[in-house]
């Protein structure tokens, strides 16, 4: 157990040492335009931008990254969700960017995570006794348990996306139904009416011509 905990412990030290990340989930207002940042500080780090609209009109929505110089990097309009990696070329601050500004009333709920990798690898401490083999078989370790665990969180965003967008489905699809129903209830009263007051007219007509 105690050595289990130990690689653990590694592990997250490891992880942690690689990878800084934000993730979010922001409600973006109708005719909002919101951006974050998010500061780079070597040039050739790998940077991960994850988005995915979970609630709100079509699901879409504008999206936009750019660099310090304000280069455009990424951008895309009425989109539902985005998994990019970039290389970050230049030094600064970069700034990624949502606008629901096509949209006239609807308000949209956004997840989104950006991690910034940076190159430098914590080093592993070595046991006495140990070889550069058996230390580099457990960094290979980590990295396969790192690969994994990222797999799996990416699988959850996904399929947390898919249930509120089918759920979003199901109830857009029973208040129609409702409302059908109440049309329905609506047309046939209006017709059960409509015929008393034309048989209550024939009758009343046939009694005046036959006085």
């Amino acid at each position: 157990m105690r050595s289990l905990a130990a690689f653990a412990g590694l592990l997250l030290a490891y992880c942690t040492s690689l990878v800084y990340a934000t993730a979010l989930t922001y409600k973006l207002d109708a005719h909002e335009r919101a951006c974050f940042f998010a500061n780079v500080e070597h040039k050739g780090t790998k940077v991960a931008f994850y988005f995915a609209v979970q609630s709100g009109g079509s699901f879409d929505v504008d999206y936009a990254v750019r660099g310090p110089n304000d280069k455009v990097i990424l951008d895309g309009t009425k989109e539902r969700q985005g998994d990019f990696v970039f290389t970050a070329n230049d030094e600064g601050q970069y700034e990624f960017c949502f606008n629901n500004e096509m949209s006239t009333f609807a308000e949209k709920t956004v997840d989104f995570e950006i991690a910034v990798e940076n190159e430098a690898r914590a080093e592993l401490p070595s046991r006495q006794g140990s070889t550069p083999e058996q230390t580099s078989i457990l960094e290979e370790s980590m990295l396969k348990l790192s690969a994994q665990l990222s797999t799996i969180s990416r699988n959850q965003k996904y399929f947390r996306t898919r249930e509120n967008r089918n759920f979003s489905t199901v109830k857009s699809t029973e208040k129609r139904i409702f409302n059908f129903s109440l049309m329905e209830v609506a047309l046939m009263v209006t017709m059960a009416g409509l015929q008393v007051f034309i048989v209550r007219f024939f009758f009343q007509g046939a009694r005046k011509g036959y006085v």
